[in-house]
């Protein structure tokens, strides 16, 4: 909460404004009670016609400004909501974008999207209806009972009762309903993570009939979900009847006992009706303070899931010009790294060393589940090794700033990932200042550039996802996304499996011409991918098996001997792939 009141310091002048005009606005709504009963004895009772209009009018002047009151107020408490969720959506989304990929993983997508939607909407309309309500209904509720005082002690000793049994109600069952709300909004998680699960692996489930399986999942943690939620509803729910029933029972016990004590003279009728308008007023405000409370709560428990996040450390960085220069270092160097995911019980790298000179290219390959992908995680420093020391250009890795880190490595992914946008957005991901000339050369080392000169250059409007281009197409648009910027190291996870050979052999060809002094690392299923490499790492269960260029692992390493063999069905096969490279 105090992350929340910090922002809204900077709408300190909305937050002062809207709750004052709603004060006003219920100033007002105190005095009408008063002023009616002032027509109902002297207007109507004495006959005073003219004085009945006068005070009608005033009436109307009272409605009308408090209508005026009460939209300043709206207004007001609209933009400091708006405005500083904008901003705790903003910090959050900046924090997020900050965490590391182990983070990521142990908080989830679905939690994410949870805390960026839902939770911060509930907040939005917490702080609004906060900065309406939380203070005019307490002034009214008290304000009736003041005035009440003016009229008649007796009568007012009711209110004086009554208000410590309405307040004890109120605020138990928002002590209640608090930590419910928290286990509410995590079951929401749940089935939201049921939910994206099954749409992304809508296909797979097809393929295997598991239709029924996930129906039969989903309904139960929808069904879970729904009784926290009718558990907690019913809890809340007693809010309005409880107030309602203790505010007809003190009306009805006032009506009673100002109608003694109008028969006995102590209490004039007007005076009467304007009790009877007070505790009006009171219930009134009392039944919007229930829902206050209800809204207060679900927003305190959504501000809590908030902090939680932002609870969850970033690292911080040393700068790249607090480093040392080391020109003749090699790229790349790994002594002795490990690597155990956060919750996994066996490691899934273990004491990996080699180095790598500048300007090489690496191969990367082993069987699926050695460790190719996360040799490559360490590397960009997606996680952090558990053991060993990893250098880069003759510094540790963690001496890097992400901005410096990510400056010298390009990535390019399993996953081609395109954004909604022109094709030129897209390329400057990695360098903003990068010019057209830039792109276009980059394109040509990507073998992209003739598609896109078909498809209307780098002014192409790429659809969400790049769905609007086929699979080997997105991924060499992001191979050129990676070029852009001349990085230091180049990492090209998985990435060319779309790519027929012709057009593979082609980019390995124009990488190696263009990026002469570029470390490129190339992980691969296919060893005709890599076997021009310059060195070849061959991973097994997480462990280096061999290190090497290709005839000499042919002889030596026994694993890619196997891999090599397994993809090519005779040695003039192979040739034939070589002399295509």
């Amino acid at each position: 909460m105090k992350r929340l009141l910090h922002i809204m310091r900077s709408y300190w002048k909305e937050s002062a404004l809207g709750p004052l005009f709603k004060l006003l606005e219920a100033t007002l709504e105190l005095l009408v009670p008063l002023v009616i009963a002032a027509v109902v004895d002297r207007g109507i009772g004495g006959s005073d016609a003219p004085f009945a209009i006068r005070m009608c009018l005033l009436l109307a002047v009272f409605g009308l400004t408090g209508l005026i009151f009460s939209v300043t107020a709206q207004y007001f408490a609209a933009r400091a909501a708006v405005g500083t969720v904008t901003r705790l959506r903003h910090d959050l989304l900046d924090h997020l974008t900050s965490l590391s990929y182990t983070e990521m993983d142990t908080l989830g997508t679905s939690t994410m999207l949870t805390r960026m939607t839902s939770d911060i909407n509930i907040v939005q309309q917490g702080i609004n209806l906060t900065l309406r309500l939380f203070l005019r209904s307490p002034f009214v509720v008290f304000g009736a009972m003041i005035v009440a005082f003016t009229i008649d002690v007796p009568a007012a000793l009711t209110f004086v009762a009554v208000i410590p049994v309405l307040s004890v109600i109120v605020f138990g069952i928002m002590l209640i309903s608090i930590p419910l709300y928290k286990s509410v909004q995590a079951k929401l998680e749940c089935v939201l993570l049921r939910t994206r699960e099954n749409l992304s692996g809508v296909r797979v489930l097809r393929a295997f009939c598991k239709e029924k399986e996930e129906i039969d999942s989903f309904a139960q943690h929808n069904n879970e979900l729904t009784d926290k939620q009718t558990f907690v509803g019913r809890i809340s729910a007693l809010l309005n009847p409880l107030t309602f029933v203790i505010i007809n029972l003190t009306i009805v016990w006032l009506i009673h006992m100002g109608a003694v004590r109008v028969d006995g003279g102590d209490l004039t009728q007007g005076e009467l009706i304007a009790l009877y308008n007070l505790m009006g007023q009171i219930l009134v405000e009392l039944i919007k303070l229930a829902n206050l409370i209800i809204t207060m709560t679900k927003s305190v428990a959504s501000m809590h899931r908030i902090d939680a996040v932002f609870t969850i450390p970033t690292e911080d960085r040393v700068s790249e010009e607090e480093l040392p220069i080391c020109p003749e270092a090699d790229a790349v160097t790994f002594h002795d790294v490990s690597l155990t995911y956060r919750g996994a019980s066996d490691a899934a790298l273990s004491h990996i060393s080699f180095s790598v000179p500048r300007g090489i290219s690496v191969g990367v390959i082993g069987g699926t589940g050695a460790g190719k992908t996360s040799l490559i995680g360490l590397l960009a420093r997606f996680y952090p090794a558990t053991e060993g020391e990893i250098l880069l250009f003759g510094h540790p890795i963690d001496a890097y700033d992400a901005a410096t880190l990510r400056r010298r490595i390009g990535i390019v992914p399993q996953k081609a990932v395109l954004f909604h946008g022109t094709l030129r957005d897209n390329l400057r991901w990695r360098c903003e200042e990068a010019t057209d000339d830039l792109l276009y050369s980059a394109l040509r080392t990507a073998q992209a550039y003739d598609f896109v000169m078909e498809k209307g250059g780098l002014d192409l409007m790429i659809e969400q996802e790049g769905r609007n281009l086929s699979g080997g197409q997105r991924q060499r648009l992001t191979i050129a996304r990676a070029l852009v910027g001349a990085p230091d190291i180049l990492i090209f996870d998985d990435s060319a499996s779309a790519l027929d050979y012709a057009t593979d052999a082609a980019l390995r060809r124009a990488i190696k011409e263009d990026c002469a002094d570029t470390t490129v690392f190339i992980i691969a299923q296919r060893a005709s991918s890599l076997m021009h490499a310059d060195l070849i790492l061959t991973l097994e269960d997480g462990e280096l098996e061999s290190v090497g260029a290709h005839k000499e692992l042919l002889a030596s390493s026994p694993v890619y001997a196997q891999i090599y063999a397994s993809q090519f069905e005779s040695d003039e096969n192979a040739k034939e792939v070589s002399d295509r490279g």
